[in-house]
């Protein structure tokens, strides 16, 4: 009830936001919520950006508006069935547009048409943009993830800090060791202290009064449940045939995940990532968390400087650095494409760097990223490893864990489902669940083969 009034009244505001665009000649609206950009931290510098847009030509005028990630696919859902639709939705990478799957512009004509010069860009990069429906967006940013680490915990505990670079081994008391998954969970228990200063390794530990927590994949929640599967490395949730499936390596990882949380203890539950203590829901940010997995794009709301960059862990002998690339796209709905397309190239282009800042991506421009990194520099001053975050990118996973799926809606909150089980309830039958969701995911698969007439 709550969520769908959240929606409703967002759809409202919206709604007058665009009655009063059209009184205003060509206005091109954009659409902030899908992926990162809405945080009121955020939204400073994308309405500077539309400013200085407007500021520099007189024939468009450039609307903004943010909606919370949480309601954001309802709310753009209804504002195509309505027919009132934005013309550019983003940033927004695979995860947030599989929705919209068949609702975007095929952009070629308009590079073709104005001259527009993707040489700038690496090839692989724009051939990431293109679909079998079209070139959907420009190059914008690479979010490759990594390993965040507080330094100072690991001082606290007498341990060496997690790798650099990719393929160095870990120290541990003294003797060199593969730094994977299982060595990286014995130094996140060692990192997980109680209010007592016991750690979980310790059999004085106490679970119920943790003040420490070890690992987390950080803002891996609603929508997001096969990121904690990629640490164990890529795969997919169809098979070639188009039914429903899941690889070994990530029954072991979702495993480990209700294991590492309920038996010990070094993750934390999803009551307690959403307490003050964690800072509602930025538990790494609040200083209570050693080691968290996340995006480049974290970088957008750490709320101090004390932590540093490594690489994350292997498993089976290879590492994989789950990477999210994002870009603006332009709806087929939109009645202005050209006019859509100039600003599309304007925030991919000039302000991109402004973008982000706020954004936390590396530019998909290879001239932009000493400029990118020097700010960053800026906001964080204590010395980052950024040269791991640029090594993150030779370990993307293929297939990416926001690859879409049949009847993408449905199936994510499917997946969801079984994400808020593990992180909330202790005692599942994970490799049962397992098979309850595949069985589920099979079913819903067929239900959209049957609407398409397969």
């Amino acid at each position: 009830m709550i969520r769908s009034l959240i929606v409703k009244s967002t759809v409202t505001l919206l709604l007058s936001t665009l009655l009063v665009a059209a009184a205003q000649g060509v206005t091109i609206t954009w659409f902030v919520g899908l992926g990162t950009g809405a945080d009121p931290a955020q939204q400073g510098v994308q309405e500077a950006v539309v400013e200085a847009f407007n500021a520099m030509q007189d024939d468009i005028t450039l609307k903004v508006v943010f909606v919370i990630n949480q309601v954001s696919v309802e709310t753009l859902s209804t504002l195509i069935a309505t027919g009132e639709a934005p013309d550019i939705v983003g940033p927004v990478g695979f995860a947030g547009s599989n929705a919209f799957k068949g609702n975007f512009l095929d952009i070629q004509p308009y590079v073709d048409a104005s001259g527009y010069d993707l040489s700038q860009f690496p090839e692989a990069a724009v051939e990431f943009q293109r679909t079998e429906e079209g070139l959907l967006g420009l190059p914008l940013a690479n979010f490759p993830a990594f390993l965040y680490y507080r330094p100072e915990h690991f001082d606290e505990a007498g341990l060496e800090y997690p790798p650099a670079s990719y393929g160095d081994p870990y120290i541990l008391d003294g003797e060199e060791v593969e730094w994977d998954v299982d060595t990286m969970t014995e130094i996140a228990k060692i990192l997980t202290v109680d209010a007592n200063g016991n750690d979980a390794t310790m059999d004085e530990f106490d679970p119920e009064n943790i003040v420490q927590w070890g690992f987390m994949n950080q803002w891996a929640g609603p929508g997001a449940m096969r990121q904690h599967a990629t640490l164990f490395g890529s795969g997919h949730l169809v098979d070639e045939d188009g039914n429903a499936f899941m690889p070994e390596h990530w029954r072991a990882a979702f495993n480990w995940l209700h294991q590492g949380i309920w038996e010990d203890h070094f993750i934390p539950t999803e009551a307690q990532n959403a307490s003050d203590q964690l800072a509602n829901d930025n538990a790494f940010s609040s200083g209570n968390l050693s080691m968290a997995q996340s995006h480049l794009w974290y970088t957008c709301c750490l709320a101090d400087d004390g932590w540093d960059a490594a690489a994350l862990p292997s498993y089976n002998g290879q590492a994989t650095a789950r990477l999210h690339a994002d870009t603006f796209r332009i709806l087929n709905t939109t009645e202005h494409p050209a006019e859509a397309f100039e600003v599309l190239a304007y925030l991919t282009g000039e302000a991109s760097l402004d973008l982000l800042s706020v954004y936390g991506g590396m530019p998909a421009r290879p001239d932009d990223q000493p400029q990118f990194f020097a700010r960053l520099d800026e906001k964080y001053p204590q010395g980052v490893n950024w040269e791991v975050v640029r090594e993150s990118l030779n370990f993307p996973d293929i297939p990416t864990h926001e690859a879409w799926l049949p009847n993408n809606n449905k199936t994510n909150d499917r997946i969801d489902a079984l994400r808020s089980l593990l992180t909330s309830e202790p005692g599942v039958d994970v490799d049962a669940e397992i098979d309850k969701m595949i069985a589920d995911l099979q079913a819903i698969y067929e239900e959209y083969y049957a609407e398409e007439g397969r």
